[in-house]
């Protein structure tokens, strides 16, 4: 195969993987919907199903400063992946603003998958650093009380110290693995 066809393969492939990625997103996380009293009854569901299976969270939520939740976060990827979502940030229980998150990655990886995640700021500061921020980063020193895989919650003294919490649960798809790290969110007008 010479050079030339092997890279329109590549080409091919990567455009292949972001249809799919379109696609997988339009069926169910928002993309399309800008009407917030849909986005906003996904949140109650999501917040609903969170505390219903995994009850600590709830205390969480209740000693928060703020709370982020992106009810369908959809993953896609071949070779090259990303992922989008859509969700709110509530403060004292009452949704202050709407936030769409966006993900993208590459290396050896084929599938789909959706999870929502919810990230509790643990600190006012933390929370007023996420909402100056043009585009606010999560990065490696996340702590997660639930993770794609876990059932159970599991916070020990150095999580609960941690001004940023994320919880990632509901995983259905063929991928494995759902971190936040290297996700960007930015506030929408929905």
């Amino acid at each position: 195969m010479s050079r030339t066809s092997s890279s329109m393969s590549r080409r091919a492939f990567v455009a292949t993987g972001l249809a799919a990625l379109g696609f997988t997103a339009a069926c169910g996380n928002g993309i399309g919907n800008t009407n917030d009293t849909k986005i906003d009854a996904r949140v109650d569901a999501t917040l609903s199903q969170m505390y219903a299976q995994h009850p600590g969270t709830r205390d969480l939520a209740s000693k928060a400063a703020g709370v982020l939740i992106i009810p369908v976060v959809t993953e896609a990827g071949f070779i090259v992946g990303a992922g989008y979502g859509r969700g709110a940030l509530r403060i004292n229980g009452a949704t202050v603003d709407y936030y769409e998150s966006l993900k993208g990655n590459a290396g050896l990886q084929i599938g789909a998958q959706q999870y929502a995640q919810v990230l509790f700021f643990m600190t006012d500061a933390a929370l007023a650093r996420f909402r100056r921020s043009s585009g606010w980063t999560a990065g490696a020193d996340l702590e997660y009380v639930v993770k794609d895989e876990g059932n159970s919650l599991t916070a020990d003294t150095n999580t609960l110290t941690a001004p940023v919490i994320a919880a990632v649960f509901g995983q259905a798809g063929l991928r494995i693995g759902a971190t936040l790290e290297g996700t960007k969110y930015t506030r929408i007008i929905p």
